[in-house]
């Protein structure tokens, strides 16, 4: 025999197969050249599996040596509008000084010059007697009340208005709360409530508040500037939103609203 391993794509077990027939068949052709047919098409399986992978980095080769065209870059005239026109402030008009009690007599200041020269004679002693020196001439009001540190003449007079609604944060008297500092810690240690999260997490720290003291002494605009957990700030707020009223902060003799800011300690004790 041919030996104990069969393989019957051998030419010699093909031969024996197709012995006395017609080879002319198509069969013995396809049989004889399987093993060259499937090495071909392994190999051109092969080739084109690795043309595909390949093909991005070859396309990506050849535009490389492509020379690219020119951007056309289009410049446009942009035509932009004029801003619009400020409104002018209409300024009103001084208003008019009261008159002085006695006359002001023109006191020109000193210059040397010719007698030929001088225009305008001072004010004699007599008419001083009876007026005051100035820089214009004005006729005075007998029945004027005598006015003191006011200005004289035609200068022009700005009053200034205060803002009532300004927050001040330094002031000559500071906001209090009734009873002093001590009853304000107080005050907190009786109504602040340790969050029952906190409390188990072990979480402490120090809230810091911020709030307006008005005028009438009530408390607003309360916030939290920072804090260990929000449950601890909120608490704070909470609590500080039911304060009594303050003793309002003091400036320049009145009361005016004032900014004020406070640290709340939340801590654990040992037995807790």
């Amino acid at each position: 025999m041919l030996g104990s391993k069969l393989d019957i794509l051998k030419k010699e077990w093909i031969d024996v197969v197709f012995a006395g027939r017609n080879k002319n068949y198509g069969a013995y052709e396809l049989r004889k050249n399987n093993p060259k047919n499937t090495n071909r098409a392994l190999l051109y399986g092969v080739l084109f599996f690795v043309f595909v992978m390949s093909l991005k980095t070859i396309i990506n080769k050849i535009q490389g040596f492509i020379p690219k065209a020119e951007e056309k870059v289009e410049i446009r005239d942009v035509v932009l509008e004029p801003p619009p026109a400020e409104k002018k402030k209409e300024i009103p008009p001084p208003e008019e000084p009261p008159k002085p009690k006695n006359d002001v007599l023109k006191f020109p200041p000193p210059i040397v010059k010719p007698d030929v020269e001088v225009k305008e004679d001072p004010p004699t002693v007599a008419e001083l007697k009876v007026a005051d020196p100035g820089q214009d001439n004005i006729k005075g009001d007998p029945n004027a009340n005598i006015v003191i540190d006011e200005p004289v003449g035609n200068n022009d007079q700005v009053k200034v208005t205060e803002d009532v609604n300004q927050v001040y944060t330094v002031l000559e008297e500071q906001p209090k709360f009734p009873g002093g500092t001590d009853k304000f810690l107080k005050y907190l240690s009786d109504n602040i409530k340790y969050p029952a999260v906190d409390r188990e997490n072990n979480v402490q720290g120090r809230v810091v508040l911020q709030f307006v003291v008005e005028r009438d002494g009530s408390l607003t605009d309360i916030k939290s500037i920072r804090g260990p957990s929000q449950a601890m700030q909120d608490e704070a707020i909470r609590v500080l939103k039911k304060s009594p009223k303050w003793t309002p902060g003091i400036q320049n003799g009145r009361k005016v609203r004032a900014q004020y800011t406070v640290p709340v300690n939340f801590t654990l004790g040992d037995s807790e």
